[in-house]
């Protein structure tokens, strides 16, 4: 009999460390936490099984918008929050309403390599703007803005996914300001930006919202577990009106309704904050091994900047190395990783790979790294 597959973690093989998995490992998801929030919620509000409110569920919005008003610094009004089943969801949404097939989105270079994905499925154009070591670089997205008509901007502001940077404070004010001018939305995929480890953040994209067509994404994914499939749009009242009147939420109504009341539940019996400094605390950890494992092993065959938080590190090698071709290599070496040219808008960055520190723990990261340098040992 074939086995049963129930997530994606049984596709992975148990003699490889593959460090191209960019998710939690299985003992840091919450089930202890999720059980209580169920508890918690199913004893008193049957409501939550009946069709859910456009926008989302109140009371989780509010819940929401207090949680995230005191990790950002900043208040947060829970009417501009949208619940989503994930953020890889409101990505797609946000692709159905806000472009059309053949439109053209501009994206940093690299990127996301399955936001890429999405754009492909929505028969985008994606054209790629550089960045540099503090993120996006804004006068080469303006020179890019001068020839190219772009249905919106997407933008990974916060330990970039896979490029690790922070785009800083006055970066995003001029952001901000080539969005209100351009009257251009700008998508920020903000689900890393409470994952800060070191680094004192600039606030989110999000909290200028009001202020341009901001559509910020952010994910429980992240902070609390992927399976909940649960997410929130932050953005200002025309686009959200875009999105609430859609024909899908006419359809089936809000959002993960159900789920959405589990995880407020989560938040207010204080779970959420328990868990994130959890979080932060182990992946600290293995990221410190991680680049320190990178050093030793690998020395100068390999270059890369220590995020201050997120899931990856961003890796190049010499400019003559080409990542997808030592794969074969790396598994023989029962080691793995994401070449760069997958997360590359232009097809390049051959030589770059990302290095996620999220899924093993520090003995195996350390083993990792030693079976990588083991690879690089059959390449010029």
């Amino acid at each position: 009999m074939s086995r049963i597959r129930t997530t994606q973690l049984d596709l992975l093989p148990d003699d490889i460390i593959d460090l191209g998995i960019g998710q939690p490992s299985p003992g840091l998801l919450p089930l202890e936490i999720m059980q209580q929030a169920a508890a918690h919620r199913l004893r008193r509000d049957p409501e939550l099984l009946a069709y859910g409110y456009e926008q989302g569920d109140g009371h989780f919005r509010r819940v929401l918008a207090g949680f995230l008003s005191g990790a950002y610094g900043a208040a947060v009004d829970d009417g501009r929050l949208f619940t989503t089943a994930g953020a890889s969801q409101g990505l797609d949404l946000v692709c159905t309403l806000f472009s059309q097939p053949g439109d053209t989105v501009l994206v940093e270079d690299p990127s996301y390599f399955l936001a890429l994905r999405i754009f492909a499925d929505h028969r985008l154009k994606v054209v790629g703007v550089p960045i540099d070591e503090n993120g996006l670089i804004i006068p080469a997205l303006e020179k890019q803005l001068k020839k190219t008509k772009a249905a919106f901007i997407y933008t990974i502001p916060t330990f970039h996914n896979p490029g690790g940077c922070v785009l800083p404070a006055d970066r995003r004010q001029q952001l901000v300001g080539i969005s209100r001018e351009y009257d251009l939305p700008v998508v920020a995929d903000e689900v890393y930006h409470l994952l800060n480890y070191s680094a004192d953040l600039p606030l989110p994209l999000a909290c200028h919202a009001d202020e341009a067509p901001i559509i910020s994404l952010g994910s429980f994914s992240k902070i609390l577990a992927p399976g909940l499939r649960l997410g929130w749009i932050q953005t200002g009242p025309r686009q959200m009106q875009r999105l609430t009147g859609c024909g899908l939420l006419d359809s089936g109504g809000g959002l993960n309704p159900f789920t959405s009341n589990l995880v407020a539940s989560a938040i207010e019996m204080g779970h959420q904050r328990q868990q994130l400094t959890k979080l932060k605390t182990t992946y600290a950890a293995r990221l410190r091994i991680l680049s320190g494992a990178l050093e030793e092993h690998l020395g100068s065959r390999l270059e890369f900047h220590e995020p201050g938080g997120g899931f990856f590190i961003w890796a190049a090698l010499a400019k003559n190395c080409d990542t997808t071709a030592l794969l074969p290599s790396a598994g023989s070496a029962r080691v793995g990783f994401l070449p760069g040219a997958r997360c590359s808008a232009s097809g390049r960055l051959n030589n770059w790979m990302r290095l996620s520190f999220a899924y093993y723990d520090e003995p195996a990261l350390e083993l990792a790294c030693r079976r990588l340098a083991k690879a690089l040992q059959h390449i010029s």
